[in-house]
């Protein structure tokens, strides 16, 4: 048997990230082969992931991102169990390295996207070196990609537990344009609106908050013609609150984001709707 020199472990260490008993472990198994040694490395961390599947991961990363015109952005979350894995450099390469896969490939699930294949790899492979470098439960947990013939913008809170794509329907964004679609994007991300405006909330919703307020009203003691008047004005509480056109600006409070989006329709000379928008917060029930 090859003897198993401490720089062959650091060397094998090195490229793997995998612990110094790991490695030497695997380097005896594979004779001193160091490619070998990664690959029983990498095995062992997909079957380890399969004991780990039922512990909890509840911290991770959020990332989006767009291509350089801004005709396509993908918004992913990675879970893992400890923050302290959520910051290594490593797991935020990992992580980059799958969103840059989904938003440069046409892929529709984890499956299909576990089977991509990447500059020297797949992206199972770059999945199972991961599980191998740490002992937890590591999860591609969600992503979603959308195509546009108007621009995407992308916005990523600091710390990486909150992003946001937005789509609007106007593609020759001005530097200016493209300030003001970022800020729309940090608006997203600091009030979740849940509807663009009122057009797209379902009349069941509208139908429950009204009821809420009127038997509100009703019970401060109120007739019902009054509580029907009252649970009118509530509505347009409700829709400031849940429709981001109408929304209180976040950076002046003597806007509302319809203002916005036309002061980004003033810039290029065209009328500006938002399409659409995607919201992932890390951890969050789907």
């Amino acid at each position: 048997m090859a003897e198993i020199s401490a720089q062959l472990v650091k060397e094998l260490r090195d490229k793997t990230g995998a612990g110094m008993g790991e490695c030497k472990k695997a380097l005896t198994e594979s004779n001193g082969d160091i490619n070998q040694a990664i690959e029983l490395l990498r095995k062992k961390g997909a079957a380890m992931a399969a004991k780990r599947a039922d512990r909890s991961a509840k911290e991770g990363i959020i990332t989006a991102k767009t291509n350089s015109d801004g005709k396509i952005g993908i918004i992913l979350e990675v879970n893992c169990e400890t923050d302290f894995v959520a910051r290594n450099e490593q797991f935020i390469q990992y992580v980059n390295e799958v969103a840059d896969a989904i938003l440069n490939n046409e892929v529709n699930n984890i499956d299909e996207l576990m089977n991509l294949k990447t500059s020297n790899d797949t992206i199972g492979g770059l999945h199972n070196e991961i599980l191998a470098k740490f002992s937890e439960n590591i999860q591609i947990r969600r992503f979603e990609k959308i195509k546009t013939d108007g621009f995407i913008s992308e916005y990523v809170h600091a710390g990486s537990k909150l992003a946001v794509l937005v789509e609007i329907s106007a593609n020759d964004l001005n530097p200016v344009a493209k300030t003001l679609l970022r800020d729309i994007a940090m608006q997203i991300a600091a009030m979740k609106p849940d509807y663009i405006d009122r057009g797209q909330v379902p009349q069941d919703t509208l139908q429950k908050e009204i009821e809420i307020y009127k038997q509100q009203a009703i019970e401060q003691g109120k007739k019902p013609e009054i509580a029907e008047r009252i649970a009118t004005g509530r509505l347009e509480k409700f829709y400031q609150e849940q429709c981001l056109v109408e929304q209180v600006f976040v950076k002046d409070s003597n806007k509302t984001v319809k203002d916005v989006l036309d002061e980004i329709s003033r810039e290029i000379g065209k009328d500006v709707k938002i399409l659409s928008f995607r919201r992932y917060f890390l951890g969050e029930e789907l």
